[in-house]
């Protein structure tokens, strides 16, 4: 009787890592990026946005997730989009942004969040940037401000490395605070 024997080949480590990157939301990897989408915010997950939380030092400079829902209402006149940030059917963020109804007109992040539990895994940086090609895509304004307490330098940190500069505005009502401006097309800064 012949037996035959299968040989297998193992493939180059470049194949495995190539195969485990072209799987969506796979990121168990040190240095292999995680993968998550915006969402609208739906009757289906509001509940799931509104149960972030953040870190105890940073409840001074953000909203809780329940207050950027209701800001989405208040300025529902202004083109309000409220995001929820997925990954593998997970909320991990959310974020607000807004257009300005009176001058200079723009685009205004009024509330950006990764949920405690998510943070410093690369979800944020992922979600500005989707949100900021999604603001440059649609484009009907040139440029995004957003105001950050000047304490908060983890928030700052990503802001500067998505593009955003001090502005230069300083509000009386808001003196811990810096005002912060990205442009969204080169011509424009």
């Amino acid at each position: 009787m012949i037996q035959r024997i299968r040989v297998l080949q193992r493939p180059s480590a470049e194949k495995l890592i190539a195969k485990i990157l072209s799987f969506p939301g796979n990121g168990t990897l040190k240095g292999i990026t995680k993968m998550i989408k915006l969402i609208p915010v739906t009757e289906d997950n509001w509940m799931d946005v509104a149960s972030l939380t953040v870190k105890e030092q940073q409840r001074n400079y953000v909203a809780p997730a329940i207050g950027i829902l209701a800001r989405g209402y208040v300025y529902r006149d202004c083109n309000v989009k409220i995001y929820a940030f997925e990954e593998n059917g997970t909320i991990v963020g959310t974020a607000l942004v807004r257009e300005f109804t009176d001058e200079p007109l723009g685009y205004d992040l009024q509330q950006f969040m990764v949920g405690q539990q998510y943070q410093n895994k690369g979800y944020g940086s992922q979600a500005l940037q989707l949100i900021l090609d999604e603001l440059r895509e649609e484009g009907h304004y040139n440029h995004v401000e957003l105001c950050v307490n000047k304490a908060d330098a983890e928030a700052i940190h990503l802001y500067e490395k998505h593009g955003f500069i001090d502005s230069g505005y300083v509000d009386e009502d808001l003196p811990d605070s810096m005002n912060m401006i990205c442009y969204l097309s080169k011509q424009a800064n």
